[in-house]
Formats: structure tokens, sequence, C-alpha cells
């Protein structure tokens, strides 16, 4: 009866073990599965978003993303077609909102879109998707943002620190070159029309007028700087032209007011002080473009 005994209690302590490590297996396996996702403070409220997403379509902010080396899988046609990421892109397919069948293919664990945008709820069904207004943050919220729904806030920190206090330096070093007065205009050619821009509209304005702080015309200032961006005719290009210009360039465009006697008499032009940079490769402000503007900055003003 003795041995009859030991052999239960035995086999009774080997039950309860096997359901102790199967509830701590089960609680494992929760908090691991808990762990594969964070909740994402979203401007239309919380959403659980992969802790590691690997398969991401950028329908807008693709290169906020790209910035972070985020696994993107789909992009919008404006950013595939823009130089600078042409090498980040490769294999990268173009996508758009409507194309639903197509996204489906890609298989996304995150969407990144546009709030102004169509299909939200559908894309929704297909990935949790997060949305942003465009012009709702400032170029460097937007990166700080970016990079906490990719679970890689402290690596979109110390960018933005870094970046802040090299683009405040070569704006000291260039307003002691050209004078703390000295303005600077920013123009882009179009078609029949001519673009200038305040300080919040890519191009470079972000880092020109709020990170190194130089000067815009006053008629820029009046006409730009609340609009972001202004139209005018060719005509008036000698009136809004600063004492530096940097020349937004669209290869896409007619260009032969540059022949012209119009341009080559305004001063900044005479005095070889026009710096040209390509539209295509200057229409956002995150920090692969802005990391480029700023080297391209600081050779021109510093004849580096």
């Amino acid at each position: 009866m003795k041995k009859l005994f030991m052999i239960s209690l035995l086999f009774f302590v080997l039950i309860l073990a096997a359901c102790g490590d199967k509830e701590t297996n089960k609680e494992q396996g929760k908090e691991e599965t808990k762990s594969d996702t964070i909740t994402y403070q979203s401007e239309t409220g919380p959403i659980e978003v992969p802790a590691d997403p690997q398969r991401i379509i950028t329908l807008t902010n693709g290169p906020n993303a790209l910035a972070l080396d985020a696994n993107v899988v789909g992009i919008d046609d404006w950013t595939k077609m823009n130089p600078l990421f042409e090498e980040r892109l490769e294999g990268v397919e173009v996508v758009t909102e409507e194309n639903l069948e197509k996204i489906i293919e890609l298989e996304p664990d995150l969407i990144i879109a546009g709030s102004h945008m169509n299909n939200i709820d559908k894309l929704n069904e297909i990935a949790p998707t997060v949305v942003f207004t465009w012009g709702k943050l400032d170029y460097l919220q937007q990166q700080l943002e970016i990079g906490k729904l990719l679970n890689k806030e402290k690596e979109a920190n110390e960018w933005i620190e870094d970046f802040k206090s090299r683009a405040e330096s070569i704006g000291e070093a260039i307003r002691a070159k050209i004078g703390e007065d000295a303005t600077v205009s920013v123009i882009e050619s179009g078609n029949k029309e001519f673009y200038v821009f305040g300080n919040n509209y890519a191009r470079g304005t972000e880092i020109l007028y709020q990170a190194m702080g130089l000067n815009m015309p006053e008629k820029v200032k009046n006409s730009a700087l609340e609009s972001g961006i202004y139209t005018i005719s060719t005509e008036l290009l000698p009136e809004y032209a600063g004492d530096y210009v940097i020349l937004s360039k669209n290869p896409d465009v007619d260009n032969s007011f540059l022949e012209t006697d119009l341009w080559k008499n305004i001063p900044a032009v005479k005095n070889g002080q026009v710096y040209e940079i390509n539209t295509k490769a200057s229409t956002y402000s995150d920090p692969i473009t802005l990391e480029h503007l700023l080297d391209f900055f600081e050779s021109s003003f510093l004849n580096k």
C-alpha cells in the first residue's frame, strides 16, 4: 500500500509540473505576442502596429521611412522618380491607394498614408494604416513621428539633434561671410511662371530660413511666408530675387529664361550668387534630402 501511495503521489506531482509548464509557456507566448506590436499614438487615435515592420507601404512620407532604413516594399510614384532615392528603391513597387489589389499582393504589415487619401478604411483591412495630415507637423516633428511609428524614436531624435546643431553652425559661418543683412530667395522655374517660397515648402527652405536663420527678401516674406508658395510672372523675377538666389531648376520645363537679358541683369546673377538645385531632388524635407541640400549649401555659400 505504501509503495502504491508513493507511485500515486509521484504521478500527481508530474501532472502538476506539466500543468505549470503549460501555463508558463502560455504566459511566455502572450508576452512574445505582445512584444511583436507597439501602440502608436496617431493623429486619429492609438493603433497597434508591428514593433519591427518588415513589409511597409508608404503612400506618403516614404523618404522619412527610408531615412530610418525601413523595409519599404511599395511607394508612391513621385518618390520613386526622385533621383536621390533611386538606389534605395530598386525593386520597390509603385502603388496608389486606389490599387488595392496590388497592395494586397505586396502583403504589407504596415501602411503609411495621407489623411486626404481615399480607401483608408479598406487599407486598414489589409494592414494597420497610419495617416498623417500634410503640414500638420513641421519637418523635424514629422521625422520624429515616423521614428515613433517604426519603433526607432531614439535614432530619429539623435539625427534631429545632430542636424540642428550642424545646420546652425553652418548658418553662422554663412552669415559671417555674406553679412547678417544679406537676403536669399528660393525660386523655381515652371512652364510659364515661377514660384517663390516661404520657410516650410521644401527646396531647402527649412534649412535656409529656419535652421540657418538666413533672411528672405521683404517682398518674398510678404507674399510667400504665410502661404508657403507664391506664383510670379517672368517680369517680376528681379523684384523677388534676393542678394543670393537658390534656383530650383525643373529639367522638364522650358528654361530658356536663363538666356534672357532680364535674368542676366539681376544682381545675384551678375555677381555669380545663384546656386542651382534640381527640382526633382528637392521637393521633400526628409533627412536624406536635407543632408544632401545642407552639404550643397555649405559648399556653395562657403566655396568649399
